[in-house]
């Protein structure tokens, strides 16, 4: 029999979390974390499921009766929307500008789907032109999927004429809104858009581990004419619908995470408190002060002005200076986490989120006062 190992408790110490995500989490939404675990089929949780269903819907600006909260987090978003809408066989316009826009080809692909892939530059946005060919070129397509907010470079793309550029063509659109939701505009059904993800964890400033997605009616009348099954059972939106919606007893699909869904309730209710509209003026805010002390420090942005996002920073690292030193050192000496690169931008860039709880005036000092003091 092995021996038990002689271990103490985990005591994290108290980061300041300006990377491309997890972000500082609201203190609210930690203690309604440790609030005491009720069944998943108690009435009451089920009553906490509504409002966060009315939460969710909120935040998106939706009305979409199908709007829940996936139990993992924003890439299991992600594959919910692919698997459940796109059968073997069918074409999917792609846009890809960075890292998460090729997960999404390879999940076109993965379902034994078609991916046409329209490329832009990494740190520029979708281009909606070149979609318009695309479309145009493929009378077969029956999706367009785009990165709304793309994380690996900062690159905020135009949701709104994009999905109407889906609509003209008769396809379904599929967008990720990770980084996005609770941090710049996002008015689902104002935009047409059918199928929708998002992480917890991310402008949030929840918990990490949670995906609330929406799909609008069109999407679920393709998801109910489905001629194959869903390839994944445990996203198989057909079976979970019985959980999530519907008055009185719900159908057991899955122990569903009590506690983290706790934790987005609260998030919800505090980022519906302060109003939506008023958190996108707030990351703005804490972008333009954030930009003006980078650029005083000689640093200079991935992404052009007009096509950046606010809670998503991503600066070039200057000439001879050791990237992983300067973010080393910012975690020991500082506590502060910042990102690295992505993939074309591994060791050229840092990532500096300012996201939900981490959109904040104290936040923002520290971490240009920690620079100022590494680069020089």
């Amino acid at each position: 029999m092995l021996a038990a190992p002689q271990l103490q408790a985990f005591n994290p110490p108290r980061r300041t979390l300006m990377g491309p995500g997890p972000s500082d989490v609201y203190p609210e939404v930690l203690a309604a974390q440790s609030k005491p675990t009720i069944g998943h089929l108690d009435p009451l949780f089920v009553g906490m499921m509504d409002e966060l269903k009315s939460l969710i819907q909120y935040a998106f600006q939706t009305q979409n009766e199908m709007t829940l909260a996936v139990s993992a987090p924003g890439s299991a978003g992600m594959e919910t929307c692919f698997v459940n809408l796109v059968e073997p066989g069918e074409t999917v316009i792609v846009c890809r500008n960075g890292v998460f826009g090729e997960r999404m080809r390879q999940n076109v692909e993965r379902v034994g789907a078609t991916a046409v892939v329209v490329d832009n530059e990494w740190g520029e946005p979708v281009s909606v032109d070149a979609v318009a060919k695309a479309l145009a070129s493929h009378p077969e397509a029956k999706f367009l999927a785009f990165v709304h907010a793309e994380t690996s470079t900062g690159a905020l793309s135009d949701a709104q004429s994009l999905c109407a550029l889906a609509k003209q063509h008769d396809c379904l659109s599929i967008v990720d809104a990770v980084t996005s939701l609770g941090g710049v505009e996002l008015r689902v059904d104002d935009w047409g858009i059918d199928a929708i993800y998002a992480g917890s964890q991310k402008c949030l400033s929840c918990v990490p581990g949670l995906s609330p997605v929406s799909f609008s009616p069109a999407a679920v009348e393709k998801l109910k004419a489905r001629k194959t099954p869903v390839q994944s059972w445990f996203l198989d939106q057909t079976l979970v619908m019985g959980y999530w919606s519907g008055e009185g007893k719900r159908s057991y699909h899955h122990t569903a995470p009590v506690n983290a869904l706790y934790a987005l309730h609260e998030s919800l209710r505090l980022l519906a408190e302060e109003g939506l509209e008023q958190a996108w003026q707030r990351h703005q805010q804490m972008h333009l002060l954030l930009r003006q002390g980078l650029e005083k420090l000689g640093l200079q942005f991935v992404v052009n002005e007009g096509d950046r996002l606010p809670q998503l920073n991503a600066v070039y690292i200057p000439d001879g200076v050791n990237d992983a030193a300067v973010r080393q050192q910012l975690l020991q000496k500082y506590n502060l986490e910042i990102g690295a690169g992505l993939g074309a931008l591994a060791g050229k860039a840092w990532r500096i989120g300012l996201m939900g709880y981490g959109a904040r005036r104290e936040n923002v000092a520290l971490c240009l006062r920690a620079l100022e003091e590494q680069l020089a």
